[in-house]
């Protein structure tokens, strides 16, 4: 059937960073809609965002792109630009190879819900994180230091 449950979609809740880059991202919520709905092209996810919490590290991809837009609640979309306040109906995105790391935070006392949209090209994909010592080349390799060496 086309229609998706929900609450019986592929979750993940909380955030696979290593220590302590984890903290910020513990509390998230993300329903992987798109593997609900067999896609595999993109995927989508509804992310659920509790007050005070982030929705990534700050990064950017290589090959994939991403967009966001906000259902529900306030977010704060941190760029190389600086922050920008993102409400319920606005939306962002983020082209595959541009060097402007991103990511969201919740500072408000609400839940936020965001909606996520990203390519699915995990082979030729790596993931930059230029604010704090971590990297993701291969998905199959994991995160590692700036220096190459796995955590």
């Amino acid at each position: 059937m086309p229609k998706i449950e929900i609450t019986t979609a592929p979750t993940r809740f909380g955030s696979g960073y290593p220590q302590p880059f984890d903290q910020q991202c513990a509390g998230r919520r993300r329903w992987a809609l798109g593997d609900a709905a067999g896609l595999s092209q993109f995927g989508v996810n509804l992310l659920r965002l509790p007050p005070y919490q982030w929705s990534s590290q700050r990064h950017w991809h290589s090959a994939e792109d991403e967009f966001v837009y906000v259902l529900e609640g306030e977010v704060v979309l941190y760029t190389d630009a600086g922050a920008q306040v993102m409400k319920a109906g606005d939306c962002a995105g983020f082209p595959a190879g541009l060097a402007d790391g991103h990511h969201l935070q919740n500072r408000s006392d609400c839940e936020a819900v965001i909606l996520e949209v990203g390519a699915r090209n995990p082979k030729n994909d790596s993931a930059a994180y230029p604010d704090i010592d971590l990297m993701l080349g291969n998905r199959s390799d994991g995160y590692r230091h700036k220096d190459g060496t796995a955590y």
